[in-house]
């Protein structure tokens, strides 16, 4: 199983954009197959951070998620708002 946690700060004039193009890979996220995989987004209290919650079966798995378009579109443009450094992936390891 792999689990990962991705934070990031987005501006906030990027915050209602950012959540609508998060909810167009989740709807898309939607036409896989949930038991292979789980994917979860928060955003913190101070409204401007988001943090994205993953785990994977395998590799295949993860490879195949985020490669789906609408993903790739959501990252480039969260990408393009720029970030300022606060793009953090964290790769937790389960006891």
């Amino acid at each position: 199983m792999i689990n990962v946690v991705v934070t990031y700060t987005v501006n906030p004039d990027f915050v209602s954009e950012n959540k609508v193009n998060i909810q167009k890979f989740l709807d898309d996220f939607k036409k896989l197959d949930p038991s292979t995989f789980e994917y979860k987004v928060y955003v913190k209290e101070d409204g401007i951070t988001f943090l994205h919650y993953s785990n994977y079966m395998n590799e295949e798995i993860q490879h195949e998620v985020l490669n789906v378009p609408s993903f790739k579109e959501f990252q480039r443009l969260r990408d393009e708002s720029g970030l300022n450094g606060s793009h953090k992936v964290e790769i937790l390891q389960s006891l």
